[in-house]
């Protein structure tokens, strides 16, 4: 048996031990030993958040790096809510028809699309096996709002000084905020539909920093929880409310500072 001979089949038996070494458990039953390095390679985990101004939804899309850190990307979308914000007349029935809830002085709904990357960590790898994995998580990245016209139903006169009304739908404006600031003209707030063509754009940043909780961070399912705090920022204040001393101390901000709750849900493979 010559050199060449005897060096292919060093090169084969190498090549099969590692394969063999990088094979995954059928089903997904996760087995723990360091000899066999990441089981999973994978991650995808939808987020439901609720914040303390807000909501938002998302998916985290994961690789795993070791058995105690994964990077992710994340997509989401959710809404921000001024701290002044007061819902009034509930429900309450007119001679015309049943009113929707609204919202005084409110003048743009803020909905908020997210994209950023991130890590989470866990502090021991080992005590994954005993019951809940505790690590932290971060993330950071662009941040895309997006402004909608609040729509009122607004009585207004048929004609300059007539006792006769009808109900019109409108935005707030200079022409407008008289009767939109004036309680006693406001019938309710409009349907959703109502400003979706007129959306505006504002850009900004985002991060977070969370505590990590995961029932069985390295089984196929992904069940975790997050508490943590949020922030956005903006390049320009975000107009959410009407600035008028009708309304009260509701001034506008550029940034946003929220505490969450998130639960994740998802699979890995």
């Amino acid at each position: 048996m010559n050199a060449r001979t005897i060096f292919g089949i060093i090169c084969g038996a190498l090549l099969v031990a590692n394969l063999h070494a990088q094979q995954r458990i059928p089903q997904g039953q996760n087995f723990y030993n360091d000899s066999r390095g990441v089981l999973y390679d994978r991650e995808l985990a939808m987020d439901f958040k609720l914040h303390t101004n807000g909501f938002a939804l998302g998916v985290n899309i994961g690789e795993l790096k070791s058995f105690y850190r994964t990077r992710f990307i994340h997509i989401g979308i959710g809404e921000i809510k001024h701290a002044k914000e007061f819902r009034q007349n509930d429900g309450q029935i007119s001679l015309t028809q049943v009113s929707r809830s609204f919202i005084y002085g409110k003048q743009n709904n803020f909905y908020n699309l997210r994209v950023g990357v991130g890590e989470k960590l866990y502090f021991s790898e080992k005590a994954a096996r005993k019951g809940v994995a505790v690590g932290w998580s971060y993330e950071a990245g662009g941040t895309l709002g997006l402004l909608k016209p609040y729509y009122l139903q607004l009585l207004n006169s048929l004609e300059p000084g007539s006792l006769e009304f009808i109900i019109r739908s409108e935005k707030y404006s200079d022409e407008t905020a008289e009767r939109f600031l004036n309680i006693d003209r406001i019938q309710g707030a409009a349907g959703f539909a109502a400003g979706l063509g007129e959306l505006s754009l504002l850009p900004g940043l985002h991060g977070k920093l969370a505590m990590h909780f995961d029932w069985g961070a390295f089984d196929e399912f992904v069940k975790a929880m997050e508490v943590g705090v949020m922030v956005d920022v903006f390049f320009k204040k975000v107009p959410i409310m009407v600035e008028s001393q009708l309304v009260g101390d509701t001034e506008n901000q550029p940034l946003f500072i929220n505490l969450f709750l998130n639960l994740q849900l998802g699979k890995r493979w």
